[in-house]
């Protein structure tokens, strides 16, 4: 019989805050996968866990991860584990689980802390609809493809970043999206916890003389509907509607896609449009 592989959601901060049903999951397993185990052994250690602990992270995970599956197809259970929070969200225990599930594997998720739940809640920005972005792409090019993706989304947007990034982060939400509301939250649940509820360029002027430590989960309010189309209405009447189409393609949106942004913005038929961007 196979064995199971369980999700362990482990504390982001505070150990306190790991489950009764973790504790129990993690003593029962036959081994643990664990992004960092030098990370890991301090939580097991603390709570006088001793099990061997194998090594899965993003630059060992299809290795270690068909390891993971032989042994659990043999019979073995394993339990896996992030550094923290929840396993499988913007880590590579996304990975496991496909990898898992095309074997037939039986996975069970051990729920607990997740720091963008916890930075969403606290942030006093609408609740009931919001979108999960996690880590931005590091080059340029893949970058300006999300913004672009998500450059209207009227739902709350939610970041995480490493605080070597953050300030080169700020400035490219406050040049893409503007003078947006944001909630900074760093290390939540910990004894230096900090949210700081400001804009963007609030927050981009405190790190000019603040070194950024810590984790941060970056909440942003999405677009304002009825604000977003009288700024465009102003912006596009001092504008030809050939201008129009080639500000969308400098963003690095196609001509396709940018005639119909533009027909739709100016309440016009995409062919009247697409007249003007033959030459484009």
């Amino acid at each position: 019989m196979p064995g199971i592989i369980y999700l362990v959601a482990t504390p982001i901060g505070n150990l306190q805050d790991i489950t009764l049903r973790a504790l129990d999951t993690l003593k029962s397993v036959d081994a643990i996968a664990a992004e960092d185990t030098r990370h890991t052994l301090r939580l097991l250690n603390h709570f006088d866990i001793k099990k061997p602990l194998v090594s899965y992270h993003e630059h060992n995970k299809r290795e270690s991860g068909e390891k993971i599956i032989r042994e659990v197809l043999e019979g073995k259970s394993y339990a896996l584990v992030t550094d923290a929070g929840t396993p499988g969200i913007s880590d590579p225990g996304e990975a496991l689980v496909k990898l898992a599930i095309e074997n037939g594997i039986e996975i069970y998720l051990i729920p607990g802390a997740t720091a963008f739940v916890y930075g969403l809640v606290v942030s006093g920005l609408p609740t009931s609809r919001f979108v999960f972005e996690g880590f931005l792409p590091t080059d340029n090019k893949g970058k300006r493809e999300r913004f672009n993706e998500i450059r209207s989304e009227e739902k709350t947007i939610i970041f995480y970043e490493a605080p070597h990034k953050l300030i080169r982060t700020l400035s490219d939400l406050y040049e893409n999206f503007g003078d947006r509301k944001i909630a900074l939250c760093r290390e939540l649940t910990k004894k230096y916890e900090e949210i700081a509820r400001c804009t963007l360029s609030e927050a981009i002027a405190t790190y000019k003389d603040k070194k950024p430590l810590g984790e941060y989960v970056i909440i942003m309010e999405g677009l304002d509907k009825k604000e977003a189309e009288l700024k465009l209405q102003m912006e596009y009447e001092n504008i030809s509607i050939e201008e129009h189409i080639k500000k969308y393609m400098d963003e690095g949106i196609d001509k396709k896609n940018a005639v119909k942004r533009v027909a739709k913005e100016r309440s016009l038929s995409k062919s009247e449009v697409y007249k003007y961007s033959i030459d484009l």
